[in-house]
């Protein structure tokens, strides 16, 4: 089980890149539009940087949604690999049989 801590600071970097996607959206077509002139262009880069890191989708990090595991987790999913494995075990997940040959 993960720190309690991460796992509320990744809902709060969820949050907080969810308020500031529009915002970002419009300054990167700006920036990113050739047909602006070079000064808006700059002035839009400006004003990205000026925006809180964690508004970033990128800082982002897939965590379990049972445990808060932030490795092997399955995106399908949202659960990281043992406890699909236990899930799948116990018969929780439809369409999953245990292998046998």
């Amino acid at each position: 089980m993960a720190k309690t801590c991460m796992i509320e600071r990744e809902i709060k970097r969820r949050a907080t890149v969810e308020k500031f996607a529009a915002k970002r959206d419009a300054l990167n077509t700006i920036a990113n539009d050739v047909s602006v002139s070079a000064d808006d262009r700059r002035d839009a880069r400006l004003k990205l940087q000026s925006l809180p890191r964690n508004s970033s989708p990128v800082r982002l990090r897939n965590r379990c949604a049972l445990t808060g595991r932030p490795r092997g987790v399955f995106s399908k999913f949202g659960i990281a690999r043992s406890k699909l494995r236990d899930l799948m075990m116990r018969g929780e997940v439809p369409g999953v049989t245990k292998a046998s040959w």
